[in-house]
């Protein structure tokens, strides 16, 4: 806390939770400490960076009032982590009556005998997520726990892999039957067609009757069917 003859500030310093692209807010509180009512105003060295609500009013006797501190997004982040902005508050005791709406620069020139205090207070970054802190006496990689994590991630990928590996065996082994059932399919009907055409032609050079060759052909046609319905 900074304290003073006419208000307490705290805290000392504004942290702002830092992460890119995102804004980030802190609140600073003044509490006046005497019998009149005080005026105070806060600059900052970096206005268009901050914005301040309310960045002017006033305190009465034994009151307080929240300053809320809004840092807009920032794209990158500064070398180490480290801000150079700083925010001054300015206090003063003004006649009473006067509101928040009546606060105007001119309060706060030292012009006339006025005392004004100033306070500085610095900006400082914190991270937004920090990690979280690990146990003393454990070390993550060798913990029993993680060694029976691994042993078992392991076991479970290794019957994945089998596993695939047979399944492709059994895809490759039905592809290659229909392969062969196919091709025995087509060959069964090529022999029909040509059986077909062969017992026509007969028929118009013998008709009523059947030839020793339509015979033979007729066997043979038989028995290639038979052997290639046997291989599917």
């Amino acid at each position: 806390m900074t304290t003073g003859d006419l208000v307490n500030i705290h805290p000392t310093e504004l942290k702002f939770p830092f992460e890119l692209k995102k804004q980030s807010s802190c609140s600073m509180q003044l509490t006046n400490k005497t019998s009149k009512v005080v005026a105070f105003k806060v600059k900052t060295t970096n206005p268009r960076k901050y914005c301040v609500r309310p960045n002017t009013g006033v305190v009465l006797p034994g009151d307080s009032c929240n300053v809320t501190v809004t840092m807009q997004a920032q794209k990158e982040a500064p070398l180490d982590m480290q801000c150079k902005d700083k925010f001054l508050v300015q206090s003063v005791t003004v006649s009473d009556g006067t509101t928040s709406k009546e606060v105007v620069a001119e309060m706060f020139n030292k012009e006339g005998g006025r005392v004004i205090e100033d306070f500085k207070l610095r900006v400082v970054y914190i991270p937004a997520n920090p990690p979280s802190p690990v146990p003393e006496g454990s070390e993550e990689g060798n913990s029993p726990r993680n060694e029976i994590a691994g042993s078992l991630f392991d076991d479970v990928s290794r019957t994945l892999e089998e596993t695939n590996e047979k399944s492709s065996e059994a895809w490759s082994m039905i592809y290659k039957l229909t392969e062969e059932k196919t091709s025995a399919t087509q060959q069964s009907q090529k022999l029909r067609q040509e059986l077909e055409m062969l017992r026509k032609e007969t028929s118009k050079k013998q008709p009523g009757g059947h030839s020793l060759v339509l015979m033979l052909l007729v066997g043979l046609l038989g028995c290639l069917i038979g052997y290639f319905l046997n291989r599917t």
